[in-house]
């Protein structure tokens, strides 16, 4: 039996997929570079833990293209005393990169399953600022916040007002919006009680939040 090379693996996704995607922060190419991506990666997936694909999870969903979780987590810049929402556990590799640079998580997922299989991965690698929670992210209040940075892991029509009022002041968010199969990833950061700024960043196309609003589109 082959015994395949994650590590050799791992080295060349970072260098020819992210680094080329304009992801040169020393910091997160070291993080990519060393985060076990196999672990997050459905078993009969493994394989292809560090291909340059969306990896299925199950439930229509799926792991982003490791590309664009690098630029995600260049663009936040996280910083480790730093507060974080994600929305969208998912597989919990990206959470748990959040949680690397961070100084705590929180993770929401609609999907249990989600849920409680990133809870056990985190936990084996003794991954503990963590909070994992299972809601509907678009229709429940967060408990707690605002927060330094927010990571919307699935795309929205629109950039939610509610979102942006849970930065901090100098807090960043990450999200995608727009209509398949060209959306645009943004940066929006707050820079006052009522003042954001909203930088593009790059086009791509990913799956919807489970939920999100769904635009109506003209008929003539």
């Amino acid at each position: 039996m082959i015994v395949p090379s994650y590590e050799k693996a791992r080295f060349n996704m970072v260098e020819q997929q992210v680094r080329p995607w304009e992801v040169l922060d020393a910091q997160v190419l070291e993080l990519i570079g060393s985060m076990p991506r196999e672990h997050f990666v459905p078993e009969k997936y493994r394989g292809l833990a560090y291909a340059d694909i969306e990896v299925p999870l199950g439930d229509g969903q799926k792991m982003m293209f490791p590309r664009v979780e690098g630029r995600i987590l260049q663009a936040l810049d996280v910083q480790p005393e730093e507060t974080v929402l994600e929305i969208g556990t998912g597989s919990g590799y990206l959470t748990a990169c959040l949680a690397r640079m961070g100084g705590s998580v929180i993770s929401q997922d609609i999907n249990p399953e989600f849920t409680e299989q990133a809870r056990k991965k985190l936990a084996e690698l003794g991954i503990e600022n963590v909070q994992l929670r299972t809601t509907d992210s678009l229709s429940d209040d967060v408990e707690s916040g605002p927060f330094d940075a927010i990571a919307v892991t699935g795309s929205l029509p629109t950039i939610p007002d509610n979102l942006k009022q849970r930065l901090t002041v100098g807090g960043r968010m990450f999200i995608i919006t727009g209509e398949s199969p060209v959306m645009t990833a943004y940066l929006v950061t707050r820079r006052g009680d009522n003042e954001w700024q909203t930088e593009a960043l790059f086009e791509t196309d990913i799956a919807r939040l489970i939920n999100a609003p769904v635009t109506r589109k003209f008929e003539f």
